[in-house]
């Protein structure tokens, strides 16, 4: 099973790299976030994907926020059912109950705008994250907008102070690890990887400098992490300020 996350910051913006990405690497399942888009503003191309992938949009007119859940028909047989959780605000939390576990995607907000809705939502996914993995094989990935710890920065970037890596929001960021007996599977196949940055602001070329963060997730319980096989990061691919992030498990 191939599991890829990626915060497309668009999906009308890069419907054809969305495209051809799944083309490419055939993802099992594909986790999007900040899509901007209402499901009705979908891109056609991205649409005609329905022949081989279960699909749900979760997004809102305005074009903020939003997530979105694809799943290959051929991995997963059996329709899966798709919730919004009592968690969600803003379109940020997408679940996919399925024959082979749950799949959640999440778009943790950064704080810029408001950081005690940042810290609240956080606060609450921890208790959200327990109660949901003790049903069986969970999978959350997505955009979590926290860098875990100083090697998930760049020197250049390096601040305490700086959204994305405050100390509360760190120790927030732990608890819901605990809370959901979640591993971090990047660390798993990369533990002393200084340079593993998912996320890279669009000044001073710093994608091709590699100049970033590492925010973007894939985490599991016991149960699907058990079963790794390779973390992958896909940073030479699209125009998104952030990379896909591929997950490839035996099973």
């Amino acid at each position: 099973m191939r599991v890829v996350t990626w915060n497309v910051n668009g999906i009308r913006a890069r419907a054809a790299q969305v495209v051809s990405f799944v083309e490419e690497a055939k993802p099992s399942a594909l986790l999007l976030q900040e899509i901007k888009a209402a499901p009705e503003q979908v891109p056609a191309e991205v649409r005609a994907l329905e022949d081989r992938y279960w699909m749900h949009w979760h997004g809102a007119l305005g074009g903020y926020s939003g997530v979105a859940i694809l799943l290959s028909k051929e991995a997963f047989s059996v329709e899966p059912v798709f919730e919004i959780p009592t968690l969600d605000f803003e379109t940020r939390v997408l679940l996919a109950r399925t024959e082979k576990g749950t799949l959640a995607c999440m778009y943790l907000p950064n704080g810029g705008k408001d950081y005690a809705a940042k810290t609240g939502f956080m606060g609450e996914a921890a208790a959200w994250a327990q109660s949901e993995t003790i049903r069986g094989p969970f999978l959350l990935a997505g955009d979590l907008n926290v860098a875990r710890f100083p090697i998930d920065v760049h020197p250049s970037q390096r601040d305490e102070k700086a959204m994305a890596q405050r100390p509360e929001e760190r120790t927030l960021f732990e608890n819901m690890m605990s809370a959901g007996g979640f591993t971090d599977l990047t660390r798993v196949k990369h533990p002393d990887d200084d340079r593993f940055f998912t996320w890279w602001p669009y000044w001073k070329g710093a994608k091709l400098r590699n100049l970033g963060q590492r925010i973007d997730y894939i985490l599991t319980n016991d149960a699907l992490s058990a079963a790794l096989e390779s973390i992958t990061l896909h940073r030479e691919f699209g125009t998104s300020d952030h990379a896909p992030l591929e997950a490839l498990f035996t099973a």
